[in-house]
């Protein structure tokens, strides 16, 4: 039996990219008229302070990131979206994060994003970054497609990155002790879980506290881009 194929798993607001995909995704809402600034600003203050400190209650984030999807058609959503990859995210990709995929996907590792952004926000950016898998948050639609502003199954968030990771596993016939042998590179405190459940984690544009956990523990801190922008997931 051949195998299996090395791990190569990434976070990737503020780890493959320089900024928050959900973050810039209500801000863009927020320009094209999808939502009010004010709502939008308040809810993002809340919560980028109680992620920043470790205390997000994640179901009631997703509630509102998910609710402001299901307030617009699926079709115009889709071309927001387009708009939205073209005008913020492709033009802040950097080079560096791009050379590092690259280096994994040419070694033939699986390749696989695990985001704690709803899907519909982060697949074309997975495709744009040619990652072949995704893990994200996903959200209810109904029977037409259209969102309900309901997560559905278990987010990929904190310890439920494992669990999306080892089921994800599972739907490929590889063994959960596959991790021992796997990279995962992440900027955030809220995924040391998931970064100590693999063989090689890596630590890229860390948090304080992921900043702290890697030099205790000696793990590689890597710095891909600078640090302007907002530090979320």
């Amino acid at each position: 039996m051949p195998a299996a194929p090395r791990l190569a798993l990434f976070d990737l607001d503020h780890t493959l990219l320089p900024l928050d995909s959900e973050y810039e995704w209500a801000r863009y809402l927020v320009a094209v008229g999808g939502a009010e600034a004010a709502e939008i600003d308040a809810h993002n203050t809340r919560w980028l302070a109680a992620y920043q400190a470790g205390r997000l209650d994640f179901a009631a984030h997703a509630r509102f990131a998910l609710g402001l999807l299901a307030r617009h058609p699926r079709e115009r959503l889709t071309q927001w979206r387009a708009d939205f990859m073209r005008k913020v995210i492709v033009p802040a990709i950097q080079p560096a994060a791009r050379d590092l995929l690259a280096r994994h996907l040419s070694a033939g590792d699986l390749c696989c994003i695990v985001t704690a952004t709803c899907r519909f926000v982060t697949e074309p950016i997975a495709r744009q970054l040619g990652v072949p898998h995704l893990l994200a948050v996903e959200a209810e639609h109904d029977a037409h497609g259209e969102f309900t502003g309901a997560l559905a199954g278990v987010p990929a968030f904190g310890p439920g990155k494992v669990l999306r990771v080892l089921a994800w596993l599972d739907t490929l016939g590889i063994a959960h002790t596959a991790l021992a042998q796997a990279t995962f590179y992440s900027d955030s405190r809220n995924d040391l879980p998931l970064l100590e459940s693999v063989g090689h984690p890596v630590a890229v544009n860390p948090d304080s506290t992921l900043r702290d956990a890697a030099e205790a523990r000696g793990w590689p801190v890597l710095h891909l881009f600078g640090t302007a922008g907002v530090p979320t997931a």
